[in-house]
């Protein structure tokens, strides 16, 4: 049961990613308007600071976690 799970996991996970592949190809002709149009009127760098901003209130809230989480298990390895 668990090596059919587990099988059952990598294939979704191969899957998942040549889609991510298929997604990424992109043709010479085409062009994607909505990023040539957000970067003639300077939003891009509004919309790039605001993902960098999320992403740092991420890794710092994880940190912050972390921290916590290694005091208690201190805390709890001096209470034994």
């Amino acid at each position: 049961m668990v090596k059919k799970i587990k099988a059952t996991l990598i294939l979704l996970t191969f899957l998942l990613v040549s889609a991510l592949g298929f997604g990424q190809y992109s043709y010479p002709d085409r062009k994607v308007s909505m990023a040539d149009t957000m970067r003639s009127n300077g939003k891009i760098y509004v919309v790039v600071a605001v993902l960098v901003i999320i992403l740092l209130g991420l890794i710092l809230y994880i940190a912050r976690i972390d921290r916590k989480i290694g005091k208690l298990e201190k805390s709890s390895e001096n209470n034994k």
